[in-house]
């Protein structure tokens, strides 16, 4: 009898530690210039695991969803402290989680929020076997606008964040987008990526196409010349403009100087 009970109080101890979540609390640096997010690790399974969860209890709306995702390393879940000195803004739930280098060793991640705006996102990665969590924001002056903040895909090449960053997939590097004025983010919907892959072609207001090699920094500001609808803007510019190198091999879309028509349609 004494064997049974015995066995009984042993079984839920240890059902009550099997229960009992383990977090960790990581507080994001600063990016670094040339910084590399897929070195080799010496681990035998992915460093995190993104596991999504379900609360069917909640009704689910925009403010407040049902579903979320969370990042383990081992049994411990990873929690994003963006200010240092407030342990109650730690957040381990994420909107979006999702791997950005074949080791699955780098995750680009944007926190949770209820407050309508657009959520910061951060990396968490690994470092010499330690995990690290680095934050993805620029301070801008600009007023914000928030239908161009936030994550868009930019087909299988990489993920433009906030209009500040480009982050690439498979190698996880991330770049800089060199703003077109040095305090504000580019206030210009993204319209298409060149064929090689470098430059990134916003479509401004003004009535220009800004353009960014990201992997050297420079950039171009090309007229449109005239004022399609944007329903329009496709067809004009494959039939108006061209894809030209500079010097140093830099590509940028110019106005044509002939009547050659440039198939763009693969790079939208």
């Amino acid at each position: 009898m004494k064997k049974i009970l015995y066995a009984l109080t042993l079984s839920i101890i240890l059902f009550s530690c099997q229960q009992k979540e383990i977090t960790k609390n990581y507080i994001p640096r600063v990016l670094t210039a040339n910084e590399k997010f897929n070195e080799p690790q010496n681990i035998t399974d992915s460093a995190f695991k993104i596991i999504r969860v379900v609360d069917e209890k909640r009704a689910g709306t925009p403010a407040d969803p049902k579903e979320w995702l969370t990042i383990k390393r081992g049994d411990t879940t990873i929690r994003i402290q963006a200010n240092p000195n407030d342990t109650a803004s730690a957040n381990g739930s994420f909107a979006v989680a999702t791997y950005v280098n074949t080791q699955k060793t780098t995750i680009l991640a944007q926190v949770k929020d209820k407050s309508g705006l657009t959520a910061p996102f951060f990396l968490v990665t690994l470092k010499d076997g330690k995990t690290e969590a680095i934050q993805l924001y620029r301070a801008s002056k600009g007023t914000p606008n928030e239908k161009l903040m936030g994550l868009y895909r930019v087909g299988r090449d990489g993920f433009l964040i906030n209009q500040d960053f480009f982050v690439t997939n498979v190698n996880a590097k991330v770049y800089l987008m060199k703003r077109q004025n040095p305090e504000e983010r580019i206030n210009g919907q993204f319209f298409l990526m060149s064929p090689d892959k470098e430059t990134l072609v916003f479509l401004m207001a003004a009535g220009q196409l800004y353009q960014v090699h990201f992997s050297s920094g420079e950039t171009h500001t090309e007229p449109l010349g005239t004022s399609p609808s944007i329903e329009g803007i496709y067809n004009y510019v494959q039939t108006n403009f061209g894809w030209t190198k500079t010097k140093r091999g830099v590509s940028f879309l110019k106005l044509n100087n002939d009547d050659r028509i440039v198939d763009i349609s693969e790079f939208k």
